[in-house]
């Protein structure tokens, strides 16, 4: 939960700004003190959003371990929302999204498994996979979203690419997986293109007694882990969107539970060191 708190504390994460900066030099910062390895990935591309043009950076962190073949990749969106559109008070509606679920809960999972994996190398190798511009385009078209992970995906055969010549088991995404009650079930899309991958990923939380991964189909959800389907590798998107406070100032880290966080992470590492 700290690490959720201390992202937020960072102020707006939009794509360009001093939080965003700085949270990406936290995220190298980690990996080198954990003794794994970080590459940033940075592009420009026009703002849907019409600020111009801005500088979209991923980043890839890797542990040391293991081949090129059956690594797995785990990713969750940095970034945050430029407006908080969906703020029940009009006069709320301009200002940029915290983010304390919408951004922060996947990324706090993923620093602290860093931490892990450095102190525990995995026999299979592991990618955490930090996406920037995630949230940045208008409602209905989403075409405007995803800009990182897009271009993360399109890219895998170029040199310059983190990831070239990595051939994954597959893609776990963490979206909006800190709120109270957190309940996960089945994203749509993940279903539908990778239904072995999304099946075997529950079926591993029903084993360890999680209750907040339910095994029926939910909404289909456009998300990071499109772009990845799209290249035909494994993904699974886990999310819970019943978020009253999604695209709101609301979303601060109060609406965030610890127990929500300790589920997913339990899930991730029985993943990892029992593949």
């Amino acid at each position: 939960m700290e690490l959720l708190v201390g992202q937020c504390e960072l102020g707006p994460r939009t794509p360009g700004s001093p939080g965003n900066r700085r949270l990406q030099e936290w995220i190298l910062d980690m990996a080198a003190s954990s003794g794994l390895t970080a590459k940033r990935q940075c592009f420009m591309t026009d703002d849907p959003m019409g600020s111009g043009r801005i500088e979209v950076c991923n980043i890839v962190v890797s542990t040391r371990t293991g081949n090129l073949e059956g690594r797995l990749w785990l990713g969750a969106h940095f970034d945050t929302r430029p407006v908080s559109d969906l703020d029940p008070d009009p006069s709320q509606r301009e200002k940029p999204l915290i983010g304390a679920n919408d951004g922060a809960s996947g990324v706090a999972v993923l620093l602290h498994l860093m931490e892990i994996l450095g102190r525990q190398p995995p026999e299979v190798g592991v990618d955490l996979l930090f996406f920037d511009a995630e949230d940045s385009g208008h409602p209905g078209s989403p075409e405007e979203f995803c800009l990182g992970s897009r271009h993360l995906a399109e890219t895998l055969q170029d040199f310059s690419n983190p990831l070239v010549g990595i051939k994954p088991r597959g893609l776990i995404l963490l979206d909006m997986i800190g709120k109270e009650d957190l309940r996960v079930p089945m994203e749509g899309y993940s279903l539908r293109y990778a239904p072995a991958w999304t099946q075997g990923i529950f079926t591993r939380a029903l084993e360890l007694g999680l209750p907040a991964f339910v095994a029926e189909p939910g909404p289909s959800i456009y998300d990071d882990h499109v772009p990845f389907l799209g290249k035909g590798i494994p993904a699974v998107d886990l999310i819970d969107f019943d978020f009253p406070q999604w695209h709101t100032t609301g979303d601060v880290p109060s609406v965030c539970s610890p127990a929500s966080l300790e589920q997913v992470g339990r899930l991730l590492v029985s993943l990892i060191y029992e593949p």
